[in-house]
């Protein structure tokens, strides 16, 4: 059996591993089910009432959950230059995974470029200019999570592929950093004028059906547990590790 068929995580073939995944974990531990976790947050004694989610609050949500994921990028290419074995191909896989399942297919593709362009691209201003670029980078972005997927499938990184990765990573990681911060500051809020409120509210019940539908009641809970687990199983779980050092002293 080839190694990746031994890998835990998120499936290519079915994006519901997301959530089952997480409901495999708290059965196995002992721990409540997602329907007795539900009942037990809602009789909760002087707990505060669930704060409901905007759809553009919603979007910029699961950038953060990409975004975290790119950060496993950027540590990925700069360790795989000082010490190829000290990254796991498995941990890149599964972040390719999570962000093809979560990102790529549902946010992108699901959201994105169902909802949210086709509006923008026709509302006056200055964010429909950037609608065909971001979708262009899309298209780069699955062409480089199918590369990551099929250079991962190897027990270890091939020598001749470090650099070529590490440059992947790289460009990923400069691509879509740029990609969110224009979709969070100008895309999504031309988006939120030009649909008005009425019909955000609407879109944001429409967008948490769409997610039930691709991974259950607890999409965005489970990408965030499954993150946090490949931040752990490479020592990036520790906010403070990134706090930059004290600037010299100017003289």
């Amino acid at each position: 059996m080839k190694r990746r068929q031994l890998l835990t995580g998120i499936s290519l073939a079915g994006a519901g591993v997301l959530v089952n995944a997480c409901r495999n974990t708290q059965t196995r531990s002992g721990g409540a089910t997602n329907d007795e976790n539900k009942n037990e947050a809602a009789t909760a004694p002087g707990e505060a009432e669930p704060v409901e989610v905007t759809a553009t609050e919603d979007l910029m949500r699961e950038h953060g959950i990409l975004r975290r994921a790119l950060l496993v990028y950027q540590e990925s290419a700069v360790r795989l230059r000082q010490d190829a074995a000290s990254v796991p191909p498995d941990a890149l896989e599964k972040t390719a995974n999570l962000f093809r399942v979560f990102g790529e297919d549902y946010h992108e593709k699901k959201l994105e470029e169902t909802f949210i362009f086709p509006a923008v691209k026709k509302a006056p201003g200055a964010a429909a200019a950037y609608v065909d670029i971001l979708l262009a980078q899309h298209v780069r972005g699955r062409e480089i999570t199918a590369y990551l997927l099929s250079i991962s499938q190897a027990d270890k990184i091939a020598s001749n592929s470090v650099e070529p990765l590490a440059k992947a990573l790289e460009s990923f990681v400069r691509m879509y950093e740029h990609h969110a911060a224009i979709e969070d500051t100008v895309v999504f809020p031309a988006w939120k004028s030009a649909v008005g409120g009425n019909e955000l509210d609407e879109l944001g019940e429409k967008f948490e059906e769409i997610e039930h539908e691709q991974f259950g009641d607890d999409g965005f809970e489970s990408a965030l547990k499954r993150m946090e687990e490949i931040e752990q199983s490479l020592g990036l779980s520790n906010l403070d590790m990134f706090t930059a050092p004290p600037p010299p002293v100017a003289k």
